[in-house]
């Protein structure tokens, strides 16, 4: 996988909705202050024609290479980073967390409907009525 741009961790990765503030979905603060997420991403070491389609790439063919990618993703420790970074980035190609493109976009439409009721839920029924 190719290298991201540099961030820090706090801002590749949000917490879940309702979480409290800070909250890194089980990871420790020591991890948190330890740097790039990246440099102990699994990935790291392997080929990133593994994480990337080939031009023109026949379905059976990319089905098996993201299989294969994914499950590199499962036993990576910052797989929640990466997924992270890829949503917030949003990188637009290539097996990252675990997801692929198209994957990660039915994530970002679900977070945003998700945001969107939140949203909704917030403002008082009279207000909506009015409007």
């Amino acid at each position: 996988m190719p290298r991201p741009p540099h961030q820090s961790l706090q801002a590749a990765v949000l917490p879940p909705a309702g979480a409290p503030s800070g909250a890194l979905r089980g990871r420790t603060p020591d991890r948190e202050q330890a740097g790039p997420w990246h440099s102990e991403a699994v990935c790291r070491r392997d080929e990133a024609g593994l994480f990337f389609a080939p031009s023109k790439e026949p379905t059976a063919e990319r089905l098996a290479r993201e299989q294969a990618a994914k499950s590199v993703c499962a036993r990576c420790p910052v797989l929640v980073e990466c997924r992270e970074h890829a949503l917030l980035q949003p990188e637009p190609y290539g097996v990252w967390g675990g997801l692929t493109a198209a994957e990660r976009r039915v994530v970002l439409a679900r977070r945003r409907r998700r945001d969107a009721v939140a949203q909704t839920d917030a403002v008082p029924a009279q207000v909506r009525r009015i409007a």
